[in-house]
């Protein structure tokens, strides 16, 4: 099912300063910003900083997230997040395990 954990988006509250911290850390600049997300290329993975959210969630790379979705639901997981298309075909989804949330992530077809 998982192909590799391609993702960590980091919960943050003040995203300039948090950004200004993680261009130190990381020695790069984003890839991509606006008031809502903040992601950099780190390698073949991302970095992403998030307003919105209180929690770290690590994206695991599916070949079909619906397909992926069932399984975790067959297994006890419950949706936090279900699909949604974040643009251009990608489509990310959140299940929650024990006290743990997950993500998933369907790039775009080619």
């Amino acid at each position: 099912m998982a192909n590799n954990i391609s993702l960590i988006v980091y919960p943050v509250k003040d995203i300039e300063k948090s950004k200004k911290c993680f261009n130190q850390f990381l020695g790069t600049e984003p890839y991509m910003e606006n008031e809502r997300y903040v992601g950099y290329k780190v390698g073949d993975r991302e970095v992403g900083l998030d307003p919105n959210s209180t929690e770290v969630v690590s994206y695991i790379d599916v070949e079909d997230i619906e397909v992926s979705l069932q399984l975790m639901r067959n297994v006890g997981a419950k949706v936090v997040k279900d699909m949604w298309n974040i643009g251009g075909g990608l489509y990310i989804a959140q299940v929650k395990v024990e006290d743990t949330i997950l993500g998933l992530r369907q790039l775009p077809q080619k």
